[in-house]
């Protein structure tokens, strides 16, 4: 019997793709239907409201335009670092994925300003149905922010040492990573309309 786990690097015959790009796909297949719930409530709760106020009167456009072009750049980037080592370029790799840490954290902390803000003003998911909703979806978009921000920390400072033993394995768990940072991506370009100019 042997303890080699296969299609790390090379797709499965019967799925097409290797074991690490289908678990990512499970994953983020399960992350859609947490969104997909949360936007489902916020469509209820709205279309049910008798008043609902527009997200533009209360939330601050254009740092959320702002936001928007930070992480569109952090999705070019990190595609950028993928195809870095496409090339066999590590020392390009670690530049761009340099740069996508560095845009999500300037994400995170506009978005820290944002909240200061509206806690400085006395409002909090209490306040109202609609902050409920805005603190909720944001709140959780962020973490996810956050959670890839470790994972590509990761990626590039001690996870990069399989680069030297394994490089097509640690491209495709790069491609991975890449999936999970332009669904939450994707995420935001969904909350940004539907909260701030709805």
């Amino acid at each position: 019997m042997s303890s080699l786990i296969r299609y790390i690097s090379r797709p499965h015959p019967i799925t097409g793709v290797t074991n690490a790009k289908l678990g990512t796909w499970c994953f983020l297949a399960s992350e859609v239907m947490l969104f997909g719930a949360l936007f489902s409530a916020y469509i209820l709760l709205r279309t049910g409201a008798s008043s609902w106020p527009r997200g533009s009167e209360l939330l601050s456009v254009p740092l959320a335009t702002f936001n928007t072009l930070v992480l569109i750049t952090s999705s070019v980037t990190m595609v950028m670092a993928w195809a870095s080592l496409m090339m066999k370029d590590l020392s390009k790799y670690k530049r761009y994925m340099g740069f996508t840490i560095l845009l999500a954290l300037t994400f995170l902390v506009v978005k820290g300003f944002e909240y200061g803000h509206k806690f400085e003003h006395h409002h909090f998911p209490s306040t109202s149905t609609f902050y409920a909703i805005y603190f909720t979806l944001t709140g959780l978009h962020g973490l996810h922010v956050l959670g890839g921000v470790i994972v590509n920390t990761y990626f590039l400072l001690p996870g990069s040492k399989l680069w030297e033993t394994e490089p097509e394995q640690f491209t495709g768990r790069i491609e991975c990573a890449g999936l999970y940072w332009h669904f939450v991506d994707l995420v935001w370009i969904f909350l940004f309309p539907v909260l701030y100019l709805l």
